[in-house]
């Protein structure tokens, strides 16, 4: 497939087809770095686990031991 660069302020940009970018399964955002004189595109491999942290809100664990009752021998051998 051939195409024409196209003038973007002082930049120059490629329009890619939608096909062409479904079939190289290329998302929003791309990694671009130049190989050999040529300049190679690639898509991002996705975050693992997506949205792992979205929402997430803070939990304060309980008090597990509150309930506990100590035995007169635990009051004994224990000093706090």
């Amino acid at each position: 497939m051939q195409t024409s660069l196209r003038k973007i302020g002082n930049s120059r940009g490629v329009l890619i087809p939608a096909a062409l970018l479904a079939a190289c399964e290329i998302g929003d955002i791309v990694e671009m770095h130049v190989e050999n004189n040529r300049i190679i595109i690639e898509p991002i491999a996705p975050q693992h686990r997506p949205g792992w942290f979205t929402d997430y809100q803070a939990e304060q664990d309980a008090d597990v031991l509150a309930d506990l009752k100590e035995t007169a021998i635990e009051q004994d051998d224990w000093q706090w």
